[in-house]
């Protein structure tokens, strides 16, 4: 691309124009470009986060630091155009501004970052993508190459609110009732115990034709990992794992273990557990998982164990602490990833005698069976041909993160002979040596009763939010710290109540996330 001259406007304005090939191609209306700016702005409505595709004379971005706790990003290419546009031109309106940022011939990679890191749905509202037309023109294939990784960030951040806007209240409350209990808990199963080979159990219909594979590595002292959904079949088939992982934050949860009479059996759970879950085991090993307040609670508990869940199920949890545990070979059992034979889970599983004391005349077990099997839409095949088993979008999500993570992992992984959905377990580039702890070893440095109020007292000294501002930008470390803690709630307020503003959100998060840690406070421990 050719560089720029400036030529001014009828309104008085200097309009940055592209020479190229001896023709003048003016960035913005030669009429009056202050106008032409707020007419394009004023399309973003309640967004409050807003990427521009081009400097130009910087009119449009400008025009969108007046609406109210708005954060602008502008994304061009060419360095020494830059410059050129920064010499003819006084843009100090913008660079002097802290809800401003300017990125000059980036990555893909310094862009999906920087959205995924800052992009808050619960208080931006939405994202809008705004393009100076001229400018991309000059440089498409750069410019639709920086739309799609913004579209690929955008949806992974949605994929995440989405899950923070159904479960954010429930993750709160559940690690704060946890936190007395985790500070006792036995981290040194992850932290600290060593295993060669490990079996992993899923729940998948194919386990009911794999429990003598199973039961054999169990004979020869083979570490069993039992998911929470796959427990109760195991132990009505006289197996009896030597771990059992589970991540849900639901109440349903409760149903893995209400026959559960192996409290000698370790229980490794995800701190944002529901509470009760931790009281069917004498060995409750608690575990941080990447929520924001679990990882800040990690701050004042060096040793709270890491496992990545961000699988998104409870198997993928429990390949990570196969990993953690240092496992050179790793099988998998039940990891169907698919309904198969129009089955959802193996027999002994505790949907059975869920859905047994649910039914009556109108509603018998098979309806509801049939109903729960149904409620997502089946794949297609990916090659047409008809198979014994059935995917869902969310099946094969899952499926796919595990296989992405296995091609990753040191170990051999293999996966038991099934029914369902192949697992394409190809090795990949091995990744760095899984650290199962960043911190420093021994008990925690403060008591969960201390944390508990330190938090409320850092929750109640947040300042409050104000309409024309960008609440966060204007936080320092320790308050913008405190604050992400609370972002999944916040993410389900604005489910609940999207008519909300900014400031309401933020104020309402901060008084029931108080109310929910003096309600601990004021229950006696144990």
């Amino acid at each position: 691309m050719k560089g720029y001259i400036f030529q001014e406007s009828k309104s008085g304005k200097m309009v940055p124009a592209i020479l190229s090939a001896g023709n003048i191609k003016p960035l913005h209306s030669m009429i009056d470009p202050v106008k032409e700016a707020e007419r394009l702005v004023s399309s973003i409505g309640d967004m409050t986060f807003v990427v521009f595709l081009g400097l130009g004379g910087g009119f449009a971005p400008e025009a969108a630091l007046k609406l109210k706790n708005i954060n602008i990003v502008v994304i061009d290419f060419n360095k020494e155009n830059i410059r050129e546009l920064l010499a003819g031109k006084d843009y100090s309106k913008l660079l002097t501004d802290d809800r401003f940022k300017l990125f000059i011939d980036p990555s893909c990679e310094d862009i999906k970052k920087y959205i995924i890191e800052n992009f808050k749905p619960a208080l931006c509202g939405g994202i809008k993508t705004i393009p100076l037309r001229t400018r991309i023109e000059q440089d498409i294939h750069k410019f639709e190459t920086i739309s799609s990784v913004i579209q690929e960030a955008v949806e992974i951040v949605s994929g995440d609110y989405s899950v923070q806007a159904h479960f954010g209240k429930r993750w709160f409350s559940n690690i704060i009732r946890n936190i007395r209990t985790a500070q006792t808990c036995n981290e040194n199963l992850i932290t600290e115990k060593k295993i060669t080979e490990a079996a992993i159990v899923a729940a998948g219909p194919s386990l009911d034709n794999q429990l003598c594979a199973l039961a054999d590595l169990k004979s020869k002292n083979v570490f069993i990992i039992s998911t929470d959904t796959a427990l109760n079949a195991l132990i009505y088939n006289g197996i009896e794992p030597d771990a059992v992982v589970s991540i849900d934050c639901q109440h349903i949860s409760y149903y893995h273990f209400m026959d559960y009479n192996r409290k000698h059996i370790p229980l490794v759970m995800d701190i944002a557990s529901p509470p009760l879950i931790s009281s069917f085991s004498s060995f409750p090993v608690f575990f941080s998982s990447g929520h924001p307040l679990a990882l800040y609670l990690s701050l004042a508990w060096p040793n709270l164990p890491f496992l990545d869940t961000s699988g998104g199920n409870v198997t993928y949890a429990c390949l990570s602490l196969a990993e953690a545990l240092g496992a050179k070979r790793i099988t998998l059992f039940g990891a169907d990833f698919s309904y198969v034979n129009c089955k959802s889970y193996a027999r002994g599983t505790y949907i059975y005698p869920f859905f047994s004391k649910k039914q009556n005349r109108l509603s018998p077990l098979e309806a509801q069976l049939s109903s729960f099997l149904y409620r997502s839409p089946f794949l297609p095949s990916p090659d047409g041909k008809k198979k014994n088993y059935c995917e869902t979008y969310q099946l094969r999500f899952y499926r796919k993160k595990l296989e992405k993570k296995a091609a990753m992992m040191s170990a051999k992984i293999i996966c038991a002979s099934g029914q369902g959905a192949p697992i394409n377990l190809q090795r990949g580039a091995i990744g760095a040596e899984y650290i199962k702890n960043t911190g420093n070893s021994g008990k925690s440095s403060i008591s969960g009763q201390l944390f508990l109020e330190q938090y409320r007292n850092d929750i109640a000294a947040l300042p409050d939010a104000k309409s024309e501002e960008n609440y966060i930008l204007n936080l320092n470390c320790k308050e913008r710290q405190v604050f992400t803690t609370l972002l999944p709630y916040a993410a389900s307020i604005k489910r609940r109540k999207p008519e909300l503003l900014t400031e309401d959100i933020i104020k309402e998060v901060k008084e029931k996330s108080i109310s929910i840690i003096e309600k601990t406070l004021s229950v006696s421990p144990g």
